[in-house]
């Protein structure tokens, strides 16, 4: 076995930042050919003999060294206002992407001014100095046409009934500050004409608005186009480039609903609040901590009831009051007077009947610390309403405004409480973002199950914002995790929608005539943007598209349809892309890529649009590149059964056979973000972040569809090396993350198959070099996936070689399943595997209720949190459907079985009938595994794959026993005395040596096998074979090797019986009775099949043996022995060829017995149990277990601490347990602080200081303070934080009884660890920090200071290292 480290250079890709985001163009290395520092894409495990992928196989031109994507320079990124850098290289000859020539314009650089054009070089279209100014005017029945000579500066808004531009005419958009309107029914771009919107070198500055009009039913068609379009046709030049801010990047902090960590609060009661109403809220958190009524009116036990509650309540806890109806008639003296001590209320003293009186105070606070409000009650008319409110702030720096209010209005009482972000809501981001404006739309992406948990919001003015910071104008309804959770990376994604370059269809108020309004109320007619064949130049960059697209065939935002080779390849010296387009609330797909190679789409947001929405359409389209792009809100469609959900799948049927009713879930139902129809495409850095059903589907054509029908052989996109995948995330999508496998109906409907055209339909990838089944595998790598919150499944893979690395799994239904390429006989094997991963159960990110999310309830840990597919569900970390598979170095956390749920890190397919492969193995791991039990979801796991169940724990990770096969329990084809039951598993711990029969029988076909090992025969295994559709019955039982078994039927023999040795090894053997009639005749031949070629040879013919001693005393003959007095033919089963690898055979083919037999009559024939035990009298074998495990296995799990999209950055994990009073005299718990795997427990009370290197992450200090009896450990702890922590420093801080400070009330210290406030500790409390010491106030920063009668305090969190913020040093030690 050899390990091959492919290296991918991507020449010109920028390296990540230290923040994140990318920003740094990777320098040449020494030699020049190639990067420094460059990622091997790892684990690329190869077979003895396989040769590796070519050199550039299965990428795009443009990936080789001198590509010419790029085409910006350092200083037009900064004149972009910190857009996604691109792929860097100096720009060939031509480039960038200049004017039509006829424009005539100078190499001067732009004259305007602003940011939006320092540093930029080239010319400027709307500075050609012979451009004729243009002021049409608006006439909507003009057809207006620029033709030969013609080259217009349009210079104010205007509206034609449609325009072309032909000849060598040309449009130049002036940029000026007023905005300009283009409005038309369509714009036609052909023969020479050009339109310019800016230039590369020169964006766009203005508001230019292309405005498409009209409606379906209004005129003709134009011809290759439709209506509402942007079209280039043959010789046509589109040159769109606006401002390009930023596309989008990822929440640094964690959003929370009401933008506070516990919500925002809002009640209001009338009638049934009778009494004096209290909230008390927690000024550092914003939490309302206690609520209660005292009716005070009319129970004079009330008064001492209140007075109670108010004596729980810890000091410095904000008391919120509000009168309902009345509260003063029974409200006793005593307790006005203790309320006007405590809360400094002026108006307690004389509250009268009815009086609305409402109240904001610090329970022990200053006279200044209360503001109240009271009106005279005006009998049962309206009085008006008592309002109190005051600001907070909470120690991460949220101002709050907490409010009571009371009242009457029109006869009713009213009062209620409100806590609520008072200043705005600022997001913490991951990269710079100053240029995002005011007034800009932004979304922000799920990361709960349901993708309708995104949310929109406008930016408003924000002079306190840092760089990396917006405000927005809204207030959040669903959490949106902006932090790594449990070492998965599922910081939401944040896009900008707006631009000032807008591309906009114009829609009616619903949906009208023949637009499916059957299933669309809205009007569905938008634009569409439409490239076809030989176009000139076409670049589009900083463009907005909203309301584009059409329920039509072929008529989407953007569209290049069959364009073929769009890059060198096809002999463009400037090749095409889209780069920063924000395509939202469309109708019809983003970018719909047909019969087009060689195209970059980058830093493209699609937001809320119908059907796939990055689409790759006939299935051959390949080297095009998806690099940094966002979708998100991917619903259903109409066009293609594919596009569907389950009601528009029933109700279109015009396209099928006769009366056939589609399957949904088969046939329809696989609308995706990103729909790759061939694997030679690249995907990097990409979201998929929330479709109806998957995020990225690798979809397979046998043939080329539609009209690029036979352009590939039958089935060459299966066998087509997968281009680079890299570094992309999937989430809150309700089927898969990522799904690889099945492929497209591609024949039409018919009686022999009445589905409709291009439903979805079955297919397996088998990537080979050259597309050539005959030469090498070439494993496709999934390198750096992260796959959370996705309903059904995390990534679902079906072929081989496929190999996962680097990736995450965090709360999905099940996190991964790999499924084979085939099942025997019909592939020669082939490997799929999974390394260096972590896989997560149920996570710290809980989610929240409510925007379509279908469970909620109790995990695993009591709280409640959002669930995938059922309360029920059985989750699994990593799903084993038949194998071979192979799990190393990965980590699995938190799968926790429950009652309710079998959850488990590693499980097996549910109801699975297919083979399952004894070389499932797995090594230097740490999980559970669960073999399903009869019930919900499991059904009666009995069929022939829940039975066999099996894999190999190489190293005894899993079971503590190396080199041991963990199985079914009662499985006793693999049991032998040796064997260990684990009852929580439904499993069993074996060693020995285990392989697979596969048994094929004829003659009939619909028998239930059964096979028994002779040692256990009174268990044998009942298996019902898998019928796929052949003529004839399969079985393929994993048995244990160098044992006899016996085979009976459940009716009549089959006449025609095929043996096959599965995973043998050479010299491997066992030993068959099969149960026949005593009349029965048999012809046995042995011979080797050869699969790819359909060619058998070595044949040799079987001859009958006088007896079963004599033939096993004759090993060197082929030899059989019936004994038709028990009815049993013996047969020794030995492979003789050497196996390779994976595969289920040798090299020179599969090694089989085909047995005929001639039986005169036509009954059942029963057999005795066991004939072995008149021959052989052996004692069960028994494999003894190896030593168990004594020390955990140090080198198990992911090497990483954390899996994130910006693999460059190192993180520590970070646990602080604090203890309160109480904790400690129950015993409960213990102060610790664990980085990483490594604890420092705390036995003494007091406060405890860890702190880090935030550069390496080495201990550099710690530091015990008694804070229960020294005098002065606050200014102890002063000096120490002030003068002995150094700069760049993470500061850890963990209590245990010991947060009462003595001789302060309060610890302004702690605001140079990044508090917002000074700290105010809680008698007998519990206290835990997250800081750190610098300049800069990093975003993970996190506080909790709990009361006595609170939840001790405890923090997690994954800290990054090597910030740019933290002003690291080049020589910096790595941790």
């Amino acid at each position: 076995m050899k390990c091959l480290c492919v290296c991918v250079y991507l020449w010109g890709l920028a390296r990540p930042s230290p923040r994140a985001g990318l920003s740094q163009p990777l320098p040449p290395s020494p030699g020049g050919s190639s990067v420094p520092g460059s990622r091997c894409l790892l684990l690329l495990r190869a077979q003895a003999g396989k040769a590796p992928p070519r050199a550039g196989q299965g990428s795009r031109t443009g990936w080789k060294r001198g590509s010419p994507w790029a085409h910006e320079s350092e200083s037009d990124q900064g004149a972009s206002g910190g857009a996604s850098p691109v792929l860097r290289h100096p720009p060939p000859k031509g480039f960038p992407p200049g004017p039509s020539p006829l424009l005539g314009l100078p190499p001067a650089p732009c004259e305007r001014g602003g940011a939006a054009n320092s540093g930029a070089t080239g010319p400027c279209p709307e500075r050609a100095p012979h451009l004729t100014p243009w002021r049409p005017g608006h006439d909507g029945s003009r057809s207006v046409v620029i033709g030969r000579g013609e080259t217009l500066r349009l210079e104010s808004s205007a509206t034609f009934h449609s325009l072309r531009i032909q000849d060598g005419g040309a449009l130049v958009f002036a940029d000026q500050q007023q905005p300009i309107v283009l409005r038309a029914r369509y714009i036609l771009i052909q023969d020479g004409g050009a339109l310019h919107i800016g230039s590369p070198r020169c964006p766009y500055h203005s508001r230019a608005t292309i405005s498409l009009y009209g409606k379906a039913t209004e005129g003709p068609e134009v011809e290759n186009y439709g209506k509402k379009f942007l079209g280039v046709d043959r010789g046509g030049t589109l040159e769109l480039h606006g401002r390009k801010p930023r596309s989008w990047t990822l929440l640094d902090q964690t959003l929370y609903a009401g933008g506070l960590l516990y919500g925002s609060y809002q009640c209001e009661k009338r009638w049934s609040s009778r009494g004096l109403n209290v909230r008390i809220i927690d000024a550092d958190t914003a939490q309302v901590v206690a609520a209660a009524r005292f009716d005070t009116h009319l129970l004079a036990d009330e008064s001492r009831r209140l007075r109670e509650f108010l004596a729980t309540q810890a000091p410095g806890k904000v008391v919120a009051a509000a009168v309902g109806d009345s509260a003063a008639k029974s409200l006793t003296l005593e307790t006005r007077l203790l309320l006007k001590e405590l809360l400094h209320s002026k108006h307690i003293l004389h509250l009268g009947y009815r009086q609305p009186w409402a109240l904001v105070g610090i329970l022990g606070g200053g006279q200044f610390s209360t503001t109240e409000d009271r009106k005279q009650y005006q009998g049962t008319g309206t009085t008006g309403i008592a309002i109190a409110g005051r600001d907070f702030q909470t120690y991460e720096g949220i101002n709050f405004r907490v409010t009571a209010f009371s009242g009457w209005v029109k006869g009713i009482p009213r009062n209620g409480f409100r806590v609520k972000v008072s200043k705005g809501i600022i997001l913490n981001l991951v990269d710079e973002v100053t240029s995002w404006l005011p007034r800009d739309r932004i979304v922000i992406a799920s990361t709960d199950y349901s993708m309708h948990q995104a949310e929109e919001f406008n930016l408003l003015p924000c002079p306190e914002c840092k760089s990396n910071q917006v405000k927005i104008d809204g207030s959040p309804l669903y959490l949106h995790v902006g932090e790594v959770v449990d070492g998965i990376d599922m910081r939401a994604e944040v896009g900008l929608l707006t631009r000032n370059i807008l591309i906009q269809g114009e829609m009616e108020d619903s949906c009208y005539g023949q637009n499916q309004c059957q299933f669309f109320s809205y009007d569905t007619f938008g634009g569409q943007i439409k490239i076809q064949r030989n176009f000139t130049s076409v670049h589009m960059a900083g463009v907005e598209l909203k309301n584009m697209g059409q329920q039509i065939l072929g008529s989407y935002p953007v569209h290049f349809h069959m364009t073929g080779d769009v890059d060198e390849k096809g002999g463009y010296e400037s090749p095409t892309y889209l780069d920063n387009l924000a395509i939202h609330h469309c109708f019809s797909r983003c970018v719909a890529i047909h019969g087009t190679h060689g195209l970059l789409v980058k830093d493209t947001i699609g937001y809320d649009t119908l059907g796939h929405c990055f689409f790759l359409e006939d299935g051959l389209e390949q080297r095009n590149t998806f690099y940094h792009n966002l979708g998100l809100l991917t619903k259903p469609g109409t066009i293609l059964p594919s596009d569907r959900n389950e009601a528009t799948c029933l109700a279109m049927r015009s396209n099928v056979y006769g009366n056939y009713v589609p399957i949904p879930s088969t046939d329809c139902m696989a609308v995706s973000t990103f729909w790759i129809a061939n694997p030679n495409n690249n995907l990097i850095e990409n979201a998929a972040a929330g479709a109806q059903d998957v995020g990225i589907w690798y979809i397979f054509h046998r043939v080329p569809t539609g009209q690029s029908e036979g352009q590939y052989p039958e089935a060459q996109a299966e066998f087509t090396p997968l281009g680079i995948f890299y570094n992309n995330r999937v989430h809150s999508n309700f089927k898969a993350g990522l799904f690889i496998g099945k492929g497209v109906k591609t024949t039409k409907a018919s009686a022999e198959n009445p589905r409709e055209y291009l439903t979805v339909d079955n297919a397996r990838f088998r990537p080979h070099q050259d597309a050539d089944p005959v030469k090498p595998r070439v494993p496709a790598l999934i390198d750096g996936l992260i796959a959370f919150k996705n309903n059904d499944h995390g990534a679902w893979a079906r072929g081989g070689d496929i190999i996962f690395c680097n990736c995450g799994f965090s709360d999905n239904g099940i996190g991964l399943t790999l499924a084979s390429d085939g099942t025997f006989p019909t592939d020669e094997g082939s490997s799929l595997e999974v390394a260096h991963s972590i896989f997560v159960g149920e996570s710290n990110n809980i989610g929240s209720q409510g925007g379509q999310n279908s469970y909620w309830g109790r995990g695993a840990n009591g709280e409640y949190r959002t669930l995938p597919r059922n309360k029920t569900f059985p989750i699994r970390g990593f799903q084993i459907y038949d194998g071979p598979v192979r799990l190393v170095k990965c980590t699995f956390r938190k799968f926790t079985p429950t009652v309710d749920c079998y959850s488990s890190a590693i499980g097996f397919f549910m109801k699975n009938s297919w083979q399952i492969s004894p070389q499932n193995n797995v090594s230097q791991v740490g999980l559970k595994v669960f073999f399903g039990r009869s019930g919900q979801w499991f059904g009666d796991n009995d069929n022939d794959g829940d039975k066999v169940s099996i894999f190999h724990d190489l190293d005894g990770s899993v079971t503590g026993y190396p080199d041991t096969f963990i199985g079914r329990a009662d499985n006793y084809l693999l049991r032998h005395p040796g064997c260990l039951t684990v009852p929580r598993w439904n499993g069993m711990i074996c060693r020995g040596k285990y392989a697979q029969l596969y048994i094929q029988a004829r003659r009939p076909e619909n028998l239930t096998l059964s096979i028994a090992r002779a040692t256990y025969h009174s268990h044998p295994l009942r298996l019902q074979g898998v019928n796929r559709g052949v003529p004839y019955q399969q079985y393929q039982p994993v048995v244990m090797l160098e044992q006899a078994y016996t085979i009976h039927w459940d009716g009549r023999a089959p006449e025609d019986v095929i043996l096959y040795p599965i995973n043998f090894n050479r010299g491997d053997w066992l030993h068959v009775a099969l149960c026949y009639p005593k009349e029965a005749v048999f012809t046995i031949v042995a011979d080797i099949y050869q699969r790819q070629t359909g060619r058998v040879h070595n044949v040799k013919h079987y001859l009958a043996a006088p007896s079963w001693p004599s033939m096993l005393n004759r090993t060197g003959e082929r030899l059989f022995y019936f004994d038709s007095a028990l009815g049993y033919l013996f047969i020794v089963l030995q492979a003789h060829e050497a196996r390779k690898g994976h595969s289920y055979c040798s090299q020179r083919g599969c090694e089989r017995i085909k047995i005929v037999t001639h039986m005169s009559s036509k009954d059942s024939w029963s057999c005795a149990l066991n004939p072995f035990l008149e021959n052989n009298r052996r004692p069960a074998t028994q494999h003894s277990m190896s030593q168990r495990l004594t020390v955990p296995c140090s080198q198990c799990g992911a090497p990483q601490v954390a899996i994130t999209s910006n693999p460059s950055t190192k993180y520590v994990r970070i646990q602080i347990q604090s203890v309160s009073r109480a904790d400690i005299q129950n015993h409960s718990k213990s102060a610790f602080i664990k980085i990483n795997d490594e604890i420092f427990l705390f036995n003494s009370r007091g406060i405890f200081f860890l702190v880090l290197d935030a550069c390496s992450g080495a201990v550099v200090s710690r530091r015990h303070f008694d804070t229960v009896s020294a005098i002065n450990a606050a200014s102890a702890i002063t000096d120490y934080v002030q003068t002995s922590l150094e700069e760049s420093s993470v500061v850890l801080v963990c209590s245990k009884d010991g947060s009462e400070m003595m001789g302060s009330s309060e610890m302004s210290v702690f605001t140079r660890l990044g508090s917002a406030k000074p700290i105010v500790f809680h008698k007998k409390g519990s206290f835990a920090m997250l800081g750190y010491k610098g300049q800069a106030r990093p975003s993970w920063i996190k506080i909790l200071n709990q009361a006595a009668n609170q939840k001790a305090a405890f923090l997690q969190h994954y800290v990054p290292l090597m910030l740019r913020e933290y002003k690291c040093s080049a020589n910096s030690a790595e941790f």
